[in-house]
């Protein structure tokens, strides 16, 4: 039997290969063996990349490429909208950029939802 990696979610061992991906029976998950063979590299620093691919430093400033509804509020952080100085982090939910957005506040971005200025 070949040696299935465990499921990067759940790290259940009952993964099976369906065509070209990893899927897990418990969780629903599905990679690619890229996916794998980036994890096994993990030894540098993360590098956040915005939609376009240009890498991300903290301090940097960003515009946001698609209009961002605000979860829980009627507010809207528009398309083109700045943001100054933000700072990576490692959050939930795929949220990477830490910032606070004039007029909106403190708040989490994805970096596929922005470019860098």
């Amino acid at each position: 039997m070949s040696a299935l990696p465990a499921c990067p979610k759940c790290s259940s061992t009952y993964t099976y290969e369906d065509g070209g991906l990893f899927v897990c029976p418990e969780c629903a998950n599905e990679w690619s063996a890229d996916a794998v063979a980036a994890t096994d590299d993990d030894d540098g620093p993360r590098v956040i990349k915005d939609a376009v691919g240009n890498v991300l430093a903290d301090g940097d400033t960003v515009t946001v490429i698609k209009d961002l509804k605000i979860k829980g509020s009627s507010s809207v952080v528009k398309i083109g909208t700045k943001v100054r100085n933000i700072r990576l982090i490692d959050g939930t939910g795929g949220h990477d950029i830490d910032c606070k957005i004039d007029g909106v506040g403190p708040m989490q971005l994805k970096s596929e939802f922005v470019k860098k200025a």
